[in-house]
């Protein structure tokens, strides 16, 4: 099965499934990685109407658990908090391939998946 295309709805839909699963969220933006690993408590949005500049993203996607950053220097870290944002931006788009979701902004391409 190849990626399909989703609406926000259904996006929040099927990764509201995951809750209580561990997942890995890959996220690529020039030439940066980072893996997070967690155990997926809990989804939420955010609205920021108060941004200084268009770098602060209007909307965030808040995946709550605890887990682990393992960045460029492969030295796994704990998450700084049980929060981890995905700037959201109007234009987004969510992909889901059965297996993995993708989420495509301006500033990079965010990989969810299950462990």
């Amino acid at each position: 099965m190849g990626f399909q295309f989703l609406t926000i709805e259904e996006f929040h839909e099927l990764l509201q499934q995951w809750n209580g699963e561990t997942i890995k969220i890959s996220k690529h933006e020039i030439d940066d990685l980072d893996e997070i690993q967690m155990t997926l408590q809990n989804i939420s949005y955010d609205r920021n109407t108060r941004r200084m500049d268009d770098y602060e993203p209007m909307h965030a996607l808040q995946l709550n658990g605890d887990g682990t950053m393992e960045t460029d220097a492969n030295n796994p870290q704990e998450l700084p908090s049980s929060l981890y944002e995905i700037p959201l931006e109007d234009n987004s788009l969510y992909e889901f391939d059965g297996h993995q979701f993708l989420v495509s902004t301006s500033r990079g391409v965010y990989k969810i998946e299950r462990e």
